[in-house]
C-alpha cells in the first residue's frame, strides 16, 4: 500500500489499481484531477481546505461510479446523490474500494468558542494508516503510521506532541502544513521529532511524493 502526499491535508492511498482519495480541498490545486482518478473519496469534515464542494459535485455528476464518504455536513452540502454520498460516524467499519476503513472521532478541534464546531471523523485504513482530519482526538486503535496536522488556526505544537505520545505510532508523517513556511516546517520537525518532544522522527513528505505504508 502506498501513500502519496498532496497539498495540505490531501493524500491518496493506492493498492494495485485501487485509489482512495482523502480530503481533496480547495488548497489542493490538482484536486479535480485527483478526483477523476479516485476509486472513492473519504472526507474528514466540511471545511473548504479539506472539502472542495464544487469539484466534488462536478465529479459526482460526471461519474456515476463515484462514492463519497464523510460526516453529515458533507451530505448536507452535496446532497444524497442517489446514495452515493454516504454519512459515516465514529464506530463505523466499511469496505471502501476494497480497503478496510474504520471511522474514529466525532468533532473538529476547538478554534474559538465563537466559531461553531463541526463534525470531524478520522479514518484508519487497513488497520495501519490514520488520517485524523482536524482533531487531536486519540483513536481507540493501534496505529502504525500517523498523519500529523502541524498548522492551522486550531493547532498547537504542545497538543500535537501529546497526541503523538498518546497514539504511540511507529511512524509520523506531517500533513496540514500549508500555513507553515519551510522554516516553520523544520521548526515543527525539531520540536516534535525524534530529538524533541515525541522521540519519533517527523517526516516531511513533499507534495507529489509517495512512500510505502
Amino acid at each position: 500500500m502506498r501513500l502519496t502526499k498532496h497539498a495540505h491535508a490531501c493524500v491518496t492511498v493506492t493498492e494495485g489499481d485501487r485509489t482512495l482519495l482523502l480530503d481533496p480541498g480547495t488548497f489542493t490545486p490538482n484536486a479535480a484531477r485527483l478526483l477523476a482518478e479516485a476509486s472513492a473519496v473519504l472526507v474528514t469534515h466540511e471545511h473548504f481546505d479539506h472539502f472542495d464542494e464544487a469539484a466534488l459535485a462536478d465529479q459526482l455528476a460526471r461519474r456515476p461510479d463515484l462514492t463519497v464518504y464523510g460526516p453529515s455536513g458533507v451530505r448536507d452540502k452535496l446532497g444524497d446523490q442517489g446514495g452515493r454520498v454516504v454519512v459515516v460516524r465514529a464506530g463505523d467499519r466499511l469496505e471502501v474500494a476494497g480497503f478496510d476503513v474504520a471511522v474514529h472521532g466525532e468533532r473538529h478541534a476547538l478554534i474559538h468558542p465563537d466559531i461553531p464546531l463541526v463534525d470531524n471523523v478520522g479514518y484508519l485504513i487497513e488497520g495501519r494508516l490514520f488520517h485524523p482530519g482536524d482533531s487531536y482526538a486519540v483513536p481507540d486503535a493501534s496505529i502504525e503510521t500517523l498523519l500529523l496536522p502541524t498548522s492551522g488556526p486550531w493547532t498547537k505544537f504542545g497538543e500535537a506532541a501529546d497526541f503523538v505520545r498518546a497514539v504511540r505510532p511507529a511512524r509520523v508523517i506531517q500533513v496540514h502544513e500549508l500555513m507553515l513556511s519551510e522554516l516553520g516546517q523544520n521548526s515543527a520537525r525539531m520540536l516534535l521529532g525524534e530529538k524533541g518532544l515525541t522521540g519519533l522522527p517527523l517526516e516531511i513528505l513533499p507534495a507529489g511524493e509517495s512512500t510505502a505504508v
